[in-house]
């Protein structure tokens, strides 16, 4: 008998049992394990509860990819499902039979009932494809492991459905045998307080990406602490304050509270991204203290950094061993820009992007910074585009970047003496200003991908091409 192929003779009893409603469990235990997948699929398509719940007792796989069958959630079926899951979970001796362990609610990978139903999407066969998925989700799970509940959480709605409302007044009175995991969650609408009640019945350790959208106070994130600390394989956590306004965090992290801190004492972090937070000068010092081992990546956008907030970004060691800096439609025009040479000096060994965008920097300005941006010897990507400098500025800067080999990627601004009064650029003043600091460029070393004036370009869209870009818009 072929596995792709259960015979058609398996499949024809199978749709007899069902429609005659003659399956007691004592001749589904009968069965080969080849016929189960297509008389799920027809009580499934049936709305044949009594028989998924009887299935679901005698399921002869790991895992019970349900999601991907049931794409709209369904209520009956899936109160049936849990009838037949507690059957199993009130036996006190494991039947020998007895071999689920998952239940899978993710709309993910419909292999599984594609192959058992005929169709040929994978080249091994359906019984190496269920143990390989089963492997990946729970992993060495021993004889008496809890039940795992996969599902994937995105609340955009103040409330949960009726489906997801089911499962966990289900899960909640099954504490200790059954575990909901949600590998990503996503909460855009609920309210803090039932948000919080909710992560109470998520199995922590299963959140690896939890993403929090809320308009709410700066302060009141020090509420999720007592959650996040218990969360051992979070990756990426984001934390939104109003409309547009985001503290972003990603890494290998452990999270524990700090009483005195609106911010979460977090350790292992290795991205950090601030736009838009409105009183983030009141906060940047603490945060940068909670923060208590180096991260690779520091974004901050749309705020506005005053010289005590570039003096914390020169002071604390968790800024120490940077790869990427980004800071984006931040007006610098008045700052003191020398912490900022301070920070760069530091990272000088590890920094390999260094986006400085649309940050109204001055000539004077940048000539503070260019010593240290000259020591950069490991950097490969240099924004500098939407910035106040002069052609002699721009020619000292591209002097500095002579022993940056590593350089791959060059944004700069078009100089001042190409803009018009309102600001916009002259094309036929920028092209021989731009072969002159090409010319510029090329007696200090050879550039690979680079580019002069506004990105995209406002009359073709151009961006760097793979080549180094001389394109010339009329």
């Amino acid at each position: 008998m072929s596995l792709q192929s259960p015979s058609r003779l398996l499949e024809l009893a199978g749709q007899s049992l069902l429609r005659n409603q003659l399956l007691p469990i004592f001749t589904l235990d009968q069965l080969p394990r080849e016929v189960f997948p297509l008389m799920f699929m027809e009580a499934f398509s049936m709305r044949h509860f009594e028989a998924l719940k009887l299935m679901v007792q005698a399921w002869p796989f790991v895992r019970l990819p349900l999601g991907s069958l049931m794409k709209t959630p369904h209520l009956e079926t899936l109160q049936a499902v849990l009838r037949g899951l507690d059957t199993l979970l009130a036996q006190k001796v494991r039947l020998r039979r007895w071999k689920l362990r998952v239940l899978d609610l993710r709309d993910v990978d419909e292999s599984f009932w594609a192959i058992w139903s005929g169709v040929k999407v994978l080249s091994c066969s359906p019984e190496a494809m269920s143990k390989r998925q089963t492997v990946e989700d729970c992993p060495r799970m021993g004889e008496h492991q809890p039940l795992k509940v996969f599902i994937d959480l995105c609340l955009k709605e103040s409330t949960l459905d009726e489906c997801l409302s089911c499962l966990c007044r289900w899960i909640h009175y099954r504490r200790g045998l059954v575990h909901l995991c949600c590998s990503k969650v996503q909460n855009y609408s609920m309210p803090s307080s039932s948000f919080r009640n909710l992560l109470k019945r998520i199995y922590p350790d299963s959140i690896q990406e939890l993403k929090v959208r809320r308009k709410c106070c700066l302060n009141k994130t020090g509420k999720f602490a007592p959650y996040l600390s218990q969360m051992s394989n979070l990756r990426k956590l984001l934390l939104a304050f109003g409309y547009g306004c985001e503290l972003y965090v990603s890494g290998q992290q452990q999270f524990a509270p700090d009483l005195d801190s609106p911010f979460l004492c977090l350790y292992y972090p290795q991205m950090l991204y601030i736009r838009k937070i409105s009183n983030i000068k009141e906060h940047l010092e603490h945060l940068l203290r909670c923060l208590r081992n180096s991260f690779v990546t520091f974004t901050f956008c749309n705020a506005y950094l005053a010289d005590q907030d570039m003096e914390c970004l020169s002071q604390y060691p968790s800024l120490s061993r940077l790869k990427e800096l980004h800071l984006i439609h931040i007006p610098m025009w008045t700052t003191n820009l020398e912490p900022l040479g301070v920070l760069l000096e530091k990272v000088a060994a590890t920094l390999e992007i260094l986006m400085l965008k649309d940050c109204q920097i001055q000539d004077s300005q940048l000539r503070v910074l260019l010593p240290a941006l000259s020591r950069c010897s490991q950097l490969t990507t240099f924004y500098f585009h939407g910035n106040e400098t002069s052609t002699n500025a721009l020619k000292d800067l591209l002097h500095h970047t002579g022993g940056l080999s590593k350089l791959g990627l060059e944004l700069y601004p078009a100089p001042l003496e190409s803009l018009d009064n309102r600001g916009h650029v002259n094309w036929e003043i920028l092209a021989p200003i731009r072969a002159e600091l090409m010319r510029t460029l090329r007696e200090v070393r050879q550039p690979k991908r680079i580019f002069f004036g506004p990105v995209p370009c406002p009359s073709c869209g151009s961006w760097p091409s793979e080549n180094v870009d001389f394109h010339l818009c009329s």
